[in-house]
């Protein structure tokens, strides 16, 4: 029998504790959680939501140091929870079964460094013409969290930052130029990125932004050590790090500048090159897949062996007529090799309502195709899932779409 302490609201908290005994346990006392400290002595366990206004750091310690285990109702505060070291949150509705039955179970606490799950950098990439690489990355990383990985989002966009205000963010914020010069330093660690970053509150829970340089002229604060630093930090940080990153290489440029100093693009090449997965990104109109096609081999060449996903974004009917995804699926297997991409609808009413409230599609337009494409591409991308390498010389093509496409050919040919 567990003596417990219910920092629950009323009707719930009497109903539940009627379970709990039910169960076998002891209930100390009913109490707001702010007044939860003074009950402490004596008890073994303390339920109560897992909110930001209940679960502070006085409440925590106090817990910690009267030996008391805090469950805490509801996971979308996933990384509040991790941020005090509280194991994953029970249902918000958890009946008093799951309760007693979470009671016996021994509280275990992931450790990154134990390397459970994998911790990841995934770059977004794409050609220039605005295919939605800022889109695609802060809906991969809602999706991504929502999946229940801790996730962070960072700007490393020389050439035209934009997430800080699609999210409606200060563009004082010290975010990621921030955090390259306090790696130089060798003062960068997690709690450090940690105060750096912006939360941001989602659907998914609580998403950590390092925005960017709120001036491209500001690109030499982004320099390829600097940032391969920062990131590196990244992935010890949170489990999985989005970084969006502008369209251009430095291929070039070490042939036409001093080696030694700066370089234009070096932060998108350095994200790239410390990438786990990369998102390429392309948009569904002529213009988008030939200018994505143009690059996409000089990106294969930087980043082989990588694992490249190719996104195809925009997708509607107008640009290409009939059949847009046929016509979009032979040209990239035509001519680069890839013969299953991943297809995200147009949908221009969610994206205004994005712009609009500078708030992620997932939030306000749910039900949107474009959404679920994105929870799709997560389900994709998340640890244990199949890999996605789209090359000439590795290539799913086996997905359920490709097969029906395969099957329609052959009925034609018949």
């Amino acid at each position: 029998m567990t003596g417990l302490i219910l920092a629950v609201e009323e009707p719930r908290a009497s109903a539940l504790a009627r379970e709990l005994e039910l169960e076998g346990e002891h209930i100390i006392a009913i109490v707001s959680a702010t007044s939860a400290t003074t009950l402490l002595s004596g008890a073994q366990a303390l339920v109560m939501p897992a909110s930001r206004e209940t679960l502070t750091p006085e409440l925590v310690s106090a817990c910690d140091r009267a030996g008391v285990r805090i469950l805490a109702l509801g996971g979308a505060e996933s990384r509040l929870l991790q941020k005090f070291g509280i194991g994953p949150g029970l249902p918000v509705d958890a009946t008093g079964w799951q309760i007693s039955r979470a009671l016996r179970t021994p509280a275990t606490i992931q450790d990154p460094a134990r390397g459970d799950l994998p911790h990841r950098l995934i770059a977004v990439w794409g050609p220039h013409g605005s295919p939605g690489r800022s889109t695609v990355a802060m809906l991969l990383a809602v999706e991504l969290a929502r999946l229940g990985r801790r996730t962070a989002l960072v700007d490393a966009d020389t050439v035209a930052p934009s997430l800080a205000l699609l999210l409606g963010l200060g563009d004082d914020a010290p975010g990621i130029a921030a955090a390259c010069r306090r790696a130089e330093l060798g003062g960068l660690d997690s709690a450090e990125l940690t105060r750096l970053a912006t939360a941001v509150p989602t659907s998914a829970g609580d998403l950590d932004v390092l925005p960017g340089i709120n001036r491209p002229s500001r690109w030499p604060e982004l320099s390829a050590s600097r940032l391969t630093r920062a990131l590196q930090t990244c992935r010890e940080w949170t489990e999985e790090t989005v970084i969006d990153v502008a369209g251009s290489f430095d291929a070039d440029e070490e042939a036409t500048y001093d080696v030694l100093g700066p370089r234009r693009h070096a932060a998108t090449t350095a994200a790239l090159n410390e990438a786990d997965a990369i998102i390429a990104v392309a948009s569904a109109d002529p213009l988008g897949i030939s200018r994505f096609l143009r690059d996409y081999a000089e990106l294969r060449n930087l980043t082989t062996p990588t694992p490249v996903t190719v996104v195809v974004n925009q997708v509607r009917p107008g640009p290409l007529g009939l059949d847009a995804r046929g016509q979009i699926r032979n040209t990239l297997d035509r001519f680069a090799g890839i013969t299953d991409p991943l297809f995200l609808p147009h949908d221009q009413r969610a994206a205004d309502a994005a712009l609009l409230h500078a708030r992620p599609m997932s939030d306000l337009t749910p039900r949107s195709a474009l959404v679920a494409g994105a929870r799709r591409l997560a389900a994709v991308l998340a640890p244990g899932a199949a890999p996605t390498t789209s090359s000439a010389d590795s290539s799913r093509g086996s997905s359920r779409a490709a097969r029906l496409l395969r099957s329609a050919r052959a009925a034609r040919g018949a």
